[in-house]
């Protein structure tokens, strides 16, 4: 790493915004000063500078919902990094996945545009699901669906994958519309949880899809 494009304040500090490698969701803001940058480096986990106890501090090291860094870059100022990480739990201190979860437009939980409908491009609600289901898989809500799923392991997520690939064969052997529309989605879904626990980005599956694009 190039140290000398990374510029501490005057406090020795840096602010680090932290996203999910996969979702892409911000998960929480936090402060790296020298010392921790290079902790962060060395052992690929998150460590970060409190300023209120004015120590260091490992995330996860009590709670156990560590941060395994995938990459760290630098804005264009160098004065902001962004942490990418796959996440062992929940961000937040009070069990969420992310730290940022109310709008000021939209009120608590900022999902006021998704329940209208007012979805900004047709993949929106593939991001959404990604966001979702990383969500759950953090912090494993009782009841939920996807919660089963991450639960009872990948065999189980697997049968399900098979399952709906086998009913979308059905559906569109059926010749019909509404089935196949269906089995599609489920298939979709089952497929993004997939992707999930095998710690796998959508993006590595579009790059390779770009890729042959251009072939």
């Amino acid at each position: 790493m190039d140290w000398q494009n990374i510029k501490f304040n005057e406090d020795g500090l840096i602010p680090a915004v932290v996203q999910d490698a996969q979702s892409k969701e911000v998960l929480t803001l936090a402060y790296m000063n020298e010392e921790s940058l290079k902790k962060t480096l060395e052992t690929k986990e998150t460590w970060f500078w409190s300023r209120s106890r004015q120590e260091l501090w490992h995330k996860g090291e009590t709670s156990g919902n560590k941060q395994q860094v995938v990459d760290i870059v630098y804005d264009c100022d160098g004065d902001a990094l962004l942490v990418k990480v796959i996440p062992a739990g929940p961000a937040c201190h009070n069990g969420r996945y992310s730290c940022f979860t109310d709008s000021l437009l939209n009120g608590a939980g900022g999902e006021k545009a998704a329940e209208d409908g007012a979805l900004k491009s047709r993949f929106d609600i593939i991001n959404r699901l990604e966001q979702v289901i990383a969500s759950r898989e953090a912090e494993m809500p009782e009841g939920a669906y996807t919660t089963y799923l991450f639960t009872n392991g990948v065999d189980k997520i697997l049968k399900k994958v098979g399952e709906e690939a086998g009913e979308v064969i059905i559906a569109a052997k059926n010749r019909s519309h509404d089935e196949l529309q269906w089995e599609v989605a489920d298939l979709v879904f089952h497929t993004l949880v997939l992707l999930r626990e095998q710690k796998l980005p959508l993006d590595d599956v579009l790059r390779v899809l770009e890729e042959r694009h251009a072939k």
